[in-house]
């Protein structure tokens, strides 16, 4: 009889992935950024035949793609090897060279909208003002430019303009947890919510007509809800209940309705709101995860989304149910291997309630192994959503745990407020109480426990390690915070003006950031550590890896330190991604 080899780590990785996508105005071409041949770029599929071909070749992420109205090109954002100065270029539907439309290398063009007729391009950037931002409207046949909007006191995004150009709506981030939308007509900002010093967010906004906004927000409340601003009386009308925390917003002109998307926890539901009849309805959908949804002139609704166990896809509804254009999945692995997680739920030292995710290696396979995953952020959330990393380590036999500590998103504002000004106590206790249950309730061996995070998880790794070193056999952190004197000093400069809420300022806040940060616990980080970074990371920047390596390789300590050149905050390339998590693998495997 034949056997057939277990799948190796390369199988995991050889997942397709979609960044983003966009459709035709005739609904005949739907356009995608996907990783089919190892790198990320541009794809196209005549619908209805589901085979794709190439549009670009130039091998880079995208992060933004948008159909020009008239149907003639497709504007598409890159950046370099993950420097995230994204710049526009036209690309032509069939492909071919890549043309400049809006290019500063230094700079960052983001959120591109096009006018009715597609004569305009309406964008945001740190053209002019790194800090704050300015949006920009660009002539395309005339090819001039003028500045819309100067951002003062907080950067300052363009997220809609009305459909006679003569009103916009912006958004001004004073904190991840402070957002306040405001109309600009006639030079004059009008915030959408009542004036109040309370600290509120609004997640999306829109025109629906030139004198009529619906937008998502907290004010008042802790979830989003849905609220109508009228233009004309100036006046804030909550729509919906704050129970069903509403986030992305997205507007069916053939169907008089809005779609709206309910992240609550780590799942994701879809409603309907009609604006004629005032009716909700829940919309059934083929995944846990919305990514974004496109609605057609048609009024069929094209959605890209995942579940913990599928990859990302694209998925069309017409008549009510959905059809897959797309069938991204692990190859050479059955459904059966991979891992849906159970949802846990335990109380941390001061009563708070967490809400976590356990993937659990089969019993077949199990080597007993626990891996602790802190998430990034810190104000995002483990969700069900697929990690090829997530389920090679659970078919390799470790079970992994999860938790939405105290900040994460999705559990409500209060809750996400808990991390500012406290990157390290809160949320460090999270995590160590989390394992706590996890070995009273029979999930965990007290010394059968890895430590691995990215980013804000990578920085919770590292302070872990140092403070609470008695948990863990050995420590990855991935681009993780070192310090947090230095990582306040170097973020992107349009990041800076959050800082003092969302860390800490360096003066005033001193011994607390002194505490907080993990290269103070030097002495005590005495577990074996594999460290990761890409080298053109503009958010955790090289030098925060860098100092902890050399503080620890000064002191004797057992570290690995892996960089790549052509990588940023994550991994673009599939041969850097199978790199990476195959060291991952060596490197627990070695300290099992």
């Amino acid at each position: 009889m034949l056997t057939f080899k277990k799948p190796e780590v390369e199988q995991f990785f050889k997942v397709f992935n979609i960044e983003d996508f966009t459709l035709s105005p005739d609904e005949t071409q739907l356009v995608y950024s996907t990783n089919l041949t190892g790198f990320y770029n541009v794809w196209a599929m005549d619908l209805p035949n589901q085979y794709p071909y190439p549009l670009t070749f130039n091998n880079q992420s995208c992060h933004s793609l948008k159909y020009d109205p008239n149907g003639t090109y497709i504007l598409a954002s890159f950046d370099q090897d993950g420097n995230e100065l994204t710049q526009f270029y036209a690309l032509p539907t069939r492909g071919g060279e890549l043309e400049d439309m809006r290019v500063v290398e230094e700079h960052r063009h983001m959120f591109p909208k096009f006018s009715k007729d597609g004569k305009r391009i309406y964008y945001t950037s740190t053209k002019g003002n790194k800090t704050y931002l300015n949006c920009y409207c660009y002539d395309l046949e005339t090819k001039e430019e003028r500045l819309l909007i100067e951002g003062e006191d907080a950067s300052t995004y363009l997220i809609d303009v009305s459909a006679d150009e003569e009103s916009f709506i912006t958004l001004k981030q004073f904190a991840n947890t402070h957002t306040l939308a405001y109309l600009i007509h006639n030079g004059e900002a009008i915030r959408l919510t009542p004036e109040t010093e309370k600290q509120h967010t609004v997640d999306s906004a829109l025109f629906t007509d030139s004198s009529s906004i619906y937008l998502v927000t907290d004010y008042g409340e802790d979830n989003g809800y849905l609220a109508h601003f009228d233009v004309v009386t100036k006046k804030f009308t909550k729509v919906s209940d704050n129970d069903m925390h509403l986030g992305n917003i997205y507007l069916d002109k053939k169907g008089n309705q809005l779609y709206l998307v309910s992240s609550k926890g780590v799942e994701d539901k879809l409603y309907t709101y009609c604006l004629e009849k005032k009716e909700w309805n829940e919309v059934s959908i083929p995944v846990s995860i919305i990514d974004k949804l496109v609605i057609g002139k048609s009024g069929c609704v094209y959605l890209l989304g995942k579940t913990a166990s599928k990859p990302a896809n694209i998925y069309k509804m017409e008549g009510g149910s959905w059809e897959a254009l797309t069938n991204n999945r692990v190859p050479a692995v059955g459904d059966e291997d991979l891992s849906e997680p159970e949802i846990l739920s335990y109380q941390s030292f001061d009563g708070l309630e967490v809400e976590a995710l356990f993937f659990r290696a089969k019993e077949e396979v199990s080597n007993g192994h626990v891996v602790l995953w802190p998430h990034g952020g810190p104000q995002a959330s483990e969700r069900k959503f697929f990690r090829s990393y997530f389920q090679f380590l659970v078919n390799r036999g470790y079970s992994i745990f999860a938790p939405n500590f105290r900040g994460s998103s999705n559990y409500g504002l209060a809750y996400m407020k808990m991390v500012e000004g406290d990157w390290g106590h809160g949320p460090r206790l999270d995590n160590i109480h989390g394992l706590e249950w996890l070995i009273e309730n029979g999930y965990a061996d007290r010394d059968k426990i890895f430590l691995m995070g990215g980013s804000y998880g990578g920085y919770m790794a590292l302070l872990l390690h140092g403070r609470h070193p008695e948990y863990f056999k050995a420590v990855i952190d991935i681009f993780g915070v070192s310090n947090l004197f230095s990582f306040i000093d170097s973020v992107p400069d349009h990041w800076k003006p959050v800082m003092k809420q969302w860390v800490g300022d360096p003066v005033e806040d001193k011994e607390r950031l002194t505490i907080d940060s993990p290269i103070t616990y030097l002495d005590t980080m005495t577990k074996p550590m594999l460290i990761i970074q890409g080298a053109n990371d503009p958010r955790v920047v090289k030098q925060e890896s860098d100092q902890i390596v050399e503080a620890l390789h000064a002191k004797g300590r057992e570290v690995e330190y892996l960089v790549l050149d052509d990588e940023g905050h994550g991994f673009s390339k599939k041969e850097n991604e199978i790199k990476v998590f195959s060291a991952i693998l060596n490197f627990l495997e070695k300290h099992v």
